[in-house]
This record gives C-alpha cells, structure tokens and sequence, in this order.
C-alpha cells in the first residue's frame, strides 16, 4: 500500500510557474513508476509526466519543454515543476505510483 499526498497547488498568472510536489508513504517508493495526471473540469484524466524507477521521464507532447518531472527517492517525493503556465494547464494535478495508487489532487488554475 502506497499513500500520496501532493501540494504545491494554487493561483497563478499566466506565464508563471508552480511546483508540484507528491509525498509517498512506504519504503518501496524508489521501485515505482510515478506520474502526474490532471483533470480539468468537463475533460477527461490526461497524463501530464510519468517518471521510471530509474528517474528516466517521458512528457505528454502539450506539456514538454515547460514541464519537468523529477523525484528525490531519499525523500519519498516526486515534484512537477511547470513553467510557462497558460489557462488551460487549470485542472486537478492527480500523483499516481504504478499506475495503482493515486493521490487525492492539488487544485492549479492559471489565471489571463
């Protein structure tokens, strides 16, 4: 059983940045996959950034060169650095480890 906690969430404006970060319980952290999804009001759970095991990323197309995933496995944490935030990056930022267990959500909305 993993259980994950995420913050960072908030209100910015457009073109600012927000950190992401996702606290998991358990000693198994480092083994799992960790990702971000978000869901934006009346759309469907889209994947924002999955991290491997072995700290290798992989972006969703919309999302790469202004967002960056990284995890710190001495702290149990993956982080979602966004950059260049635009009003459509508004959602509900979801951690998941192995694709099993998910977080409860960080709410961002990116103001014009």
């Amino acid at each position: 059983q993993v259980q994950l906690a995420e913050s960072g969430g908030g209100l910015v404006q457009a073109g600012g940045s927000l950190r992401l970060s996702c606290a998991a319980s358990g000693r198994t952290f480092s083994s799992y996959n960790m990702g971000w999804y978000r869901q934006a009001p009346g759309k469907e759970r889209e994947l924002v950034a999955i991290i491997s095991s072995g700290g290798r990323p992989r972006y969703a197309d919309s999302m790469k060169g202004r967002f960056t995933i990284s995890r710190d496995n001495s702290k149990n944490t993956v982080y979602l650095q966004m950059n260049s935030l635009k009003p459509e990056d508004t959602a509900v930022y979801y951690c998941v480890a192995g694709q099993t267990y998910w977080g409860q959500g960080t709410q961002v909305t990116v103001s014009s």
